[in-house]
């Protein structure tokens, strides 16, 4: 019998270390970066719905136009020409995922100011144009921006890079939302209605002025790891390279494991996403003011997301990503019902804060762990490309359903209807379980 030499083990990094990495550039420049890529999302979806609300748009059509962040779901079609295509000249200028995170932050600036300009108790259709906009420069946003974060830094730091983003996206939602709110509040003319477009507009030029960090950043960063394309002859040549590689380098890695890992990313955040576009106009229906869903939601419920973040990024990295998928996938699912109890109690402002910190809490750390898990899963010669599919795929089915939220609950009621949401959430436990066993292998 022949002795066996013994395996090394991986040594975890000590706790210090573990926190330092919240202090190189990398991570510093994801944060900021992180603010860019959370300012529109409420602006086209959440905070838009509220702002919809009060200007009288009944609730099934507000569920109807929450379709606008289905450009967030698809993605993926054009995020092969994010990875390869140059944007003369800002290519030359600042390397190619510079060029477009610029570009798109520009088309992001233009929409809400586009937004702001048009009043949709008068005329509706342009404000969802403009939100289109908005959220297809949001979603190019995207794509650049997960490629530049995988590619500045190796696997090991992914999940602090990832609670990073988190962070700087959780405190753009605080302005987004909070800070929305707030300004449109201040704006109001006393003694006026009680919806006045001015001060809306006011409060979406503000939003606008704010992606100018985000900018002045993409100015200042290196351009990360310039990566040797293939040399192509011809246009077959280009788009094999370009669309069909991503997708079946995925596939060649993962095999038969890639429909169980394509269908847990399918419906891993289904019960936040689902809930969340009627979050607002619950708000306006129970009698919370601006200012209380501001302070309440929107400030407060934001920091218990960004410490569950960091939760979450620091547990991943001690305990691994897949224990903490499953913790958030049953805080994620068990926190809704508590939105149902909030239904029953009218106007309480005590029970809100309570409800709001459970729930965000969950979501912090589902969403660390989550993005730690994407990244993991794809090969950085086609960074851009895998990683907007997979995240498409995360959103196209929550965000379908998510469409008719307002007729469930126009139909049957909050109350039931955070209840279905949660129930959602319980094929993920399994999907989960079933990823830890088969033990999924992360890409290169």
């Amino acid at each position: 019998m022949t002795d066996r030499a013994p395996v090394a083990q991986p040594i975890k990094p000590s706790w210090a270390a573990t926190f330092k990495v919240y202090l190189e550039p990398p991570t510093l420049r994801m944060l900021v970066l992180g603010f860019s890529a959370g300012l529109p999302l409420l602006l086209v979806l959440g905070t838009l719905s509220f702002w919809l609300r009060e200007a009288g748009i009944d609730r099934t059509t507000i569920g109807y136009l929450s379709w606008v962040g289905l450009a967030y779901a698809f993605k993926w079609v054009w995020a092969p020409l994010v990875d390869r295509v140059p944007i003369p000249p800002l290519t030359h200028w600042l390397g190619r995922r510079r060029s477009w995170l610029l570009l798109s932050q520009l088309a992001i600036m233009a929409g809400l100011v586009a937004m702001s300009f048009n009043d949709p108790q008068l005329a509706l259709r342009p404000v969802v144009l403009s939100a289109l906009a908005v959220a297809f420069g949001s979603a190019t946003q995207d794509i650049a921006l997960d490629a530049f974060r995988i590619e500045s830094a190796g696997t090991e730091r992914q999940a602090a890079l990832a609670a990073a983003y988190q962070t700087g996206y959780r405190l753009a939602m605080i302005w987004a939302g909070a800070g929305t709110l707030w300004l449109a509040a201040r704006a109001e003319a006393s003694g006026g209605a009680s919806y006045q477009h001015g001060a809306w507009q006011i409060a979406y030029l503000a939003m606008a002025a704010s992606m100018l960090p985000g900018m002045v950043t993409v100015l200042l960063s290196p351009e990360p790891i310039k990566l040797v394309m293939p040399v192509t002859r011809n246009a077959a040549d280009w788009l094999r390279g370009a669309l069909v590689e991503p997708f079946a380098d995925f596939l060649r890695r993962y095999q038969w494991q890639a429909a169980l890992i394509l269908a847990l990313i399918a419906i891993y955040r289904i019960s936040d996403v689902v809930m969340g576009i009627m979050a607002n106009p619950f708000y306006v229906d129970m009698g919370y003011s601006k200012d209380e869903v501001a302070a309440v939601t929107k400030i407060f419920g934001v920091v218990m997301t960004l410490a569950g973040a960091f939760v979450g990024g620091v547990l991943s990295m001690r305990l691994g990503v897949m224990r903490v998928l499953m913790l958030g996938a049953v805080l994620s699912a068990a926190t809704n019902l508590l939105f149902a109890v909030l239904s029953t109690r009218g106007h309480d402002v005590t029970a809100l804060i309570l409800v709001i910190s459970a729930d965000n809490l969950a979501s912090g750390i589902a969403s660390a762990a989550f993005i730690a898990y994407l990244s993991s899963l794809t090969n950085v010669n086609y960074s851009a490309t895998q990683y907007a599919l997979l995240s498409s795929v995360m959103l196209l089915l929550p965000k379908f359903l998510a469409g008719y939220s307002g007729r469930y609950v126009d139909a049957f009621g909050y109350q039931n209807f955070f209840i279905a949401t949660a129930l959602l959430g319980l094929p993920v436990l399994l999907l989960v379980w079933l990823s830890s066993s088969t033990k999924v292998q992360s890409g290169p």
